[in-house]
């Protein structure tokens, strides 16, 4: 029994024996390191440390192994099959649709260094972001709703960059898998990088985003500005460092707004294992910049990375516009008295 759960803990109990065996990382022809193949981020560890952990910044080995044997027993409990005679859900909440078979959280929690991590923010110590007191509102897809309130359908502009598949954003959490910077996801973690010797491509397979990191280059004229920004980079030893700068106005990560600045890494440290370091600097959303640290872990030989088949024709954006055109000739039909009512 304790054999077949050394088998099921691949992150936590075999991985610090895989980099302890991998002192020679695979690389390119011109001596960087070879970054190339498809990796994952899927992790347990949260973005913001749990306030019991003040700023404890590592977990034991037993509170890691109790904290993935918690998300193994999660993922079998959502894994069973479902009451086909049970109510529907009472709140409105659609996500209550998808079980444990459609999401891959991972069951792994972040190592690095040898650390067990409590929450992937490193900087401030006690792992939480540091939003500044008062700091306006720079989410120019919330600036927009709040101007328009009820009409908030008027066309596809108003609708979120996720519901559009332009771009995947969690208006929820505030992730974005595509980034930057590249957050987990429930599901779809995988990620594809190639490289030359003057760009870094990286694949998120949640929208098909790819982001083209220009090495050895200098920033573009700050007017433009792109989904997921400008990136350039460089090799600092064997270590990928970019900044992103201009992002889309209607990209918004953690309060953040046009003048956010991430600066991002990329260290391997064995062939089976990429440190993914991020900090984001926004003056005007943050009291100081911060800083999170998570793993990025190599997939099997012959892993691909399957079309996520989302697009702006995607059949639910004309459906939400449907439902709105509707319901506003519902209003019309019903007459000023019914119009006044409901205002």
């Amino acid at each position: 029994m304790y054999t077949s759960r050394i088998l099921a803990l691949p992150f936590l109990l075999i991985s610090t024996a895989l980099s302890a065996q991998s002192s020679e990382i695979p690389r390119t022809s011109d001596g960087k390191p070879d970054l190339q193949g498809i990796w994952s981020n899927a992790t347990q560890t949260p973005l913001e440390r749990p306030a019991r952990y003040g700023e404890r910044q590592a977990l034991t080995d037993q509170e890691a192994l109790d904290m993935q044997d918690g998300a193994q027993s999660r993922a079998e409990r959502g894994n069973a099959p479902s009451d086909p005679d049970r109510p529907p859900p009472s709140d409105g909440n659609t996500a209550a649709a998808y079980n444990s078979f459609w999401l891959d959280r991972g069951t792994g929690v972040v190592q690095v260094d040898g650390e067990y991590r409590t929450s992937l923010i490193i900087d401030p110590p006690d792992g939480q972001i540091p939003y500044r007191e008062n700091a306006p509102e720079q989410n120019k897809m919330e600036q927009w709703r709040d101007e328009h309130g009820a009409d908030a359908f008027l066309g596809p502009e108003m609708a979120t960059i996720g519901e559009r598949c332009l771009l995947f954003y969690d208006f929820r959490t505030s992730n974005s898998s595509a980034g930057p910077p590249m957050m987990p996801m429930i599901y779809n973690n995988n990620y594809q990088i190639v490289q030359t010797d003057d760009y870094v491509m990286i694949l998120a397979e949640m929208m098909h985003d790819a982001r083209i990191i220009r090495l050895n280059s200098e920033h573009q004229d700050p007017a433009i500005h792109k989904w997921m920004g400008d990136t350039i980079g460089h090799w600092e030893g064997d270590t990928l460092v970019f900044t992103t700068r201009n992002l889309h106005p209607q990209q918004s990560h953690f309060g953040s707004g046009p003048g956010l600045v991430v600066t991002e890494s990329l260290r391997m440290v064995s062939d089976s294992e990429i440190v993914y370091r991020f900090t984001m600097d926004d003056p005007v959303a943050y009291e100081s910049p911060w800083t999170a640290e998570m793993v990025f872990h190599a997939q099997p030989p012959g892993e691909q990375i399957y079309e996520y088949a989302c697009h702006e024709g995607n059949y639910a954006l004309p459906g939400i516009l449907a439902g709105k055109r509707r319901e506003e000739s519902q209003e019309q039909e019903s007459g000023p008295a019914d119009s006044t009512q409901a205002d």
